[in-house]
């Protein structure tokens, strides 16, 4: 359950301008948890390259304000059937279960629309609220990467997390297709 007056709905197109607001709104707070952004990044222009890039994302909105984004990006179908999650909430609203509600929307919407197998996020080190979420969430943890992503001036090290969503075979795969002992 989310607070009051806030929803969860799907990105459109559209909503570029609302996105590029609340990414300036929240910019000196995000600075320490994501890479460097140019300038126009911040943009309505480029916010509508941003959602039109392929990953599917849900907005948590109070209004028509934008106060919170789940992304899955990476999607890759055949038989890995995987995605990449990653999130954020706006500085006013933490605290309210927006993540815990986005990463949930997100990881039922890959399983039941996308047909995902499975979801992997990565968090900080010490990004415990984070982590915190992805538990709460069915997420498991699978190692560390040491310095993945450059964020704030430095290649930084990430918990890597996953939720593995069903264990049904790949569309086109019969679900009495049996694995073999071994090759041939």
């Amino acid at each position: 359950m989310i607070a009051e007056g806030l929803r969860i709905r799907p990105a459109v197109p559209e909503d570029a301008g609302a996105l590029a607001v609340a990414l300036l709104r929240n910019r000196a707070y995000m600075k320490n948890r994501e890479p460097y952004r140019t300038e126009d990044y911040y943009t309505p222009e480029a916010q509508a390259g941003v959602l039109a890039d392929g990953g599917v994302r849900w907005f948590a909105v109070r209004g028509e304000r934008v106060v919170g984004m789940a992304t899955l990006s990476g999607i890759v179908l055949g038989p890995l059937r995987s995605a990449s999650l990653g999130y954020w909430v706006d500085e006013e609203h933490t605290g309210l279960g927006l993540a815990t509600a986005l990463t949930e929307e997100a990881c039922r919407a890959a399983r039941e629309e996308l047909g995902l197998h499975r979801i992997q996020a990565g968090t900080l080190l010490d990004n415990h609220a984070s982590q915190r979420v992805l538990a709460k969430c069915g997420f498991e943890p699978i190692g560390t990467a040491p310095r993945i992503l450059h964020i704030d001036g430095a290649w930084r090290d990430h918990h890597l997390f996953q939720r593995i969503l069903h264990d049904d075979p790949p569309p086109g795969v019969p679900a009495d297709w049996a694995p073999s002992d071994g090759p041939a």
